[in-house]
């Protein structure tokens, strides 16, 4: 079992990147904002990873976060979930924006995920509620589909500007905390900016 890797980006594809380890290249598949994240690093990167082993495959899922790979195990977990669904997932909305989406049982918001119809919505929201209780105790306790999908957007936004992921996430996310209702993108944008040029 690989649990995590550690070398230089040698190459990087629509959906892999391939991390040279003392001379031996490895093949990971990544998420989209990972992709992003990753090409823009210099030097060494480390991924946690996961391997699934199939009869005609062996392919490493990598993530940057052990939380993202918790995540990760956990959508697998689902039924009808495989691996390139819950790397779907994971490329389009975050690990909190899904939770927070699961424990608000929003349909709407999981279905504008590709991959993701009514039916896959509803079993992720019964088969992950008891799961996702315990990360949505560090969520926004007033947010809403629209909400996440705001959080979403905002935190792509800034990673677009060139912030790491981990950054923008936690400006966005502590803006979204402000007292009332998640605000619009723009205002959770400039609101986390704000708080990344205090950093």
């Amino acid at each position: 079992m690989i649990a995590q890797l550690f070398g230089e980006l040698a190459g990087v594809g629509d959906r892999w990147v391939i991390i040279d380890v003392h001379g031996i290249g490895y093949r990971v598949q990544v998420t989209q904002p990972a992709i992003r994240q990753l090409a823009a690093t210099r030097g060494a990167v480390k991924l946690f990873t996961h391997m699934a082993v199939r009869e005609d495959a062996i392919t490493l899922y990598g993530f940057l976060h052990p939380s993202e790979l918790e995540m990760f195990r956990i959508l697998i977990g689902v039924s009808g979930i495989g691996p390139q669904i819950a790397m779907n997932l994971l490329s389009q909305i975050g690990r909190d924006e899904l939770a927070m989406a699961v424990l608000n049982e929003d349909e709407k918001a999981l279905t504008r995920i590709s991959g993701i119809g009514t039916k896959g919505a509803k079993r992720l929201i019964l088969e992950l509620r008891d799961k996702m209780k315990k990360i949505g105790e560090t969520l926004p306790k007033d947010g809403t589909g629209s909400g996440s999908m705001a959080v979403h957007d905002a935190v792509s936004a800034l990673i677009s500007l060139g912030f790491s992921e981990n950054e923008s996430r936690d400006a966005v996310m502590a803006a979204a905390r402000s007292p009332g209702s998640i605000p619009a993108v723009q205002e959770l944008i400039k609101a986390a900016l704000i708080r990344l040029k205090e950093r």
